[in-house]
């Protein structure tokens, strides 16, 4: 009954007092209420009641509606793209890896496997590990578009999509969370364990009357978006000395992972705004945020910062869905008054929330039942666990030697978080090519190259243009580029799996060059720099929007028989040469 508690003192109805004014007004005259802005006038002016400050009934519909977006297109990316990656015939194949935790465990599965790995998988029938996956997957996006399209969930659902995924980044391993890329799945697991408590347990209703929002529940979404904001702020300024000389913008939009169109100009904006960019991002990581503990007004402006923060980011560059979820916590500095905009004024959602505000004004408030007794103990207790779970974040973030994106739980509840503590300053690629020619080092040898589906590699073409969603692999290459081939293993493993005309590797890939013809001979890996054309210069007049310079070999050469020994000590299936149909 907290939500409901905190408008329960102000009426709706308009009381005339001594002084002639109403008591609404008195409130705006006066400070006093800081609910009432110019949307809300103009309602009354319409003759239409509005909604006043301090209920969240609206907010919970529009974070659980966020949530379930950001769940569609992980599952979503899962499905489509876990089969190949982590499936039967995967590259890190996810049955393998449980057999190992299977193994570090003593040979059993129990507490200990699941405490090391939390998936379902440990459940399931291991003999079509691709049916498992694609199930999962599929659970997932049919309840998500659920939540989503009707603005309605309960404990039951959301913690069944939390468990779902839970259990593909438990057995995703390097090839689909690698660094980088865990800060998003654990902020979509720490915000989906959030969203749990949104709900009532059993029932469906947009606006169930017996749960009110939760502020205990609420101030845990700001809380995470304030850990977001000053772990990524703090990661910056003890990290690149660009963050502190305010120049990494002048790199970051060229050497990102995936550039999309609009980093390429962006990359070209003059000095000072790069530099005004760079001071901006340290107003708005580190101490706009603090915003979030000075009041309605002060906690609102910095929601709406945060949310222009990120949609600036989405817009020049494919950071999947990272800056999407990054919004989901700023939401909750919106109560219904500030969101009202966001739905209809004759019926719905709104209309049961102003009645929600009516009854309470009227003193009709249901009496308190066991059942939400207890949801009080619960949510108590919900602030009590985000409490202590985030000590040892919050003396990470205080740390000298602070550590980004790691976990101190293995359900990863609470979560440290930052990004591009250093900035790359020069781009470079790692590009696949192939050749038919029996002997590698024949100077006449024609090498062609394969393509990935986002990653820059032909230099005509354009980058592009697929945040929220997201290619895995691609976002890979990006770490391979500045590592060896030894410290990217999975690399040959790719290489192995060209040269055998793979499908499932070939279906991740944009080109094959090799498409209805046989499969090369040799496969190597080529290491090049890459830099941005300049506008209005030949190369782009030509269509270039990258120019490209030969580092070095990546990788020599490889062919089939040559890699069986390297598998082989890999324990990995050695390839079979297939019909090409790719």
């Amino acid at each position: 009954m907290a939500a409901a508690g905190d408008s329960s003192g102000s009426s709706v109805r308009k009381r005339r007092v001594g002084s002639g004014k109403t008591e609404s007004e008195l409130a705006d005259s006066s400070g006093g209420e800081p609910g009432a802005d110019s949307g809300e006038d103009a309602e009354e002016e319409r003759g239409l009641p509005s909604l006043r400050t301090g209920t969240y009934w609206l907010t919970r519909i529009v974070l659980l509606r966020s949530v379930a977006f950001i769940y569609l297109v992980a599952f979503s990316v899962a499905f489509n793209q876990n089969k190949q990656l982590i499936g039967e015939r995967g590259l890190m194949p996810c049955k393998d890896y449980l057999n190992s935790v299977k193994r570090y465990v003593g040979g059993r599965i129990g507490t200990a496997a699941f405490a090391y790995t939390p998936s379902i998988l440990w459940l399931l029938d291991w003999s079509d590990m691709d049916a498992n996956l694609d199930g999962i997957a599929l659970a997932g996006m049919t309840l998500s578009a659920f939540v989503l399209v009707t603005g309605m969930a309960n404990m039951v659902v959301m913690v069944t999509l939390w468990v779902l995924y839970h259990s593909l980044v438990g057995v995703g391993q390097q090839v689909c969370f690698h660094a980088l890329t865990i800060s998003w799945e654990s902020q979509l697991l720490e915000t989906g364990f959030l969203a749990i408590f949104l709900c009532p347990v059993w029932t469906l209703s947009q606006v169930p009357r017996r749960c009110p929002p939760s502020l205990i529940c609420l101030w845990t979404f700001r809380w995470l978006i304030v850990r977001i904001m000053l772990g990524a702020g703090l990661i910056k300024i003890r990290g690149d000395k660009c963050w502190r000389d305010l120049t990494c913008m002048d790199y970051h939009y060229e050497t990102q992972p995936v550039p999309n169109p609009m980093s390429y100009y962006m990359h070209h904006s003059p000095w000072w705004f790069h530099r005004f960019e760079t001071f901006s991002n340290h107003l708005i990581e580190l101490l706009f945020p603090l915003f979030t503990f000075l009041g309605r007004r002060m906690r609102m402006f910095n929601g709406a910062t945060q949310i222009l923060f990120q949609v600036v980011l989405i817009v020049s560059g494919n950071l999947s869905f990272l800056n999407w979820l990054t919004i989901v916590p700023s939401l909750a500095s919106f109560d219904d008054a500030a969101l009202a905009f966001l739905f209809n004024s004759r019926g719905g959602a709104k209309k049961a929330a102003l009645e929600m505000q009516n009854e309470d004004s009227a003193g009709r408030t249901p009496k308190p039942t066991k059942g939400m007794l207890m949801r009080w103990v619960v949510n108590i207790s919900l602030g009590v666990l985000i409490g202590c779970l985030s000590v040892p974040v919050v003396m990470n973030l205080f740390s000298s030697k602070q550590v980004m994106n790691t976990s101190f739980d293995p359900l990863r509840i609470v979560n440290t978080y930052g990004a591009f503590g250093s900035i790359t300053k020069e781009r470079t690629e790692v590009i696949f090519q192939g050749t038919l020619s029996p002997d590698p080092k024949d100077p006449e040898a024609l090498w062609e190259e394969y393509q990935f589906l986002c990653k820059p590699g032909d230099v005509y073409r354009r980058p592009c243009l697929i945040s929220p969603y997201h290619y895995r692999l691609d976002w890979l290459m990006w770490f391979a580029a500045f590592q060896t081939y030894e410290q990217s293993e999975w690399v040959i493993h790719i290489a192995g799996r060209l040269l055998s005309n793979d499908s499932a590797v070939l279906s991740l890939l944009d080109h094959n060059p090799f498409r209805g013809g046989e499969p090369p001979r040799w496969v190597r890996g080529e290491h090049f720099r890459y830099k941005f054309s300049q506008p209005g210069s030949a190369s782009a007049a030509e269509g270039k929007w990258w120019l490209r310079k030969r580092i070095g070999a990546y990788f020599p050469p490889v062919d089939l028989e040559g890699l069986r020994g390297y598998f082989q000590s890999r324990s990995w299936p050695h390839p079979h040469l297939k019909p090409n149909r790719s």
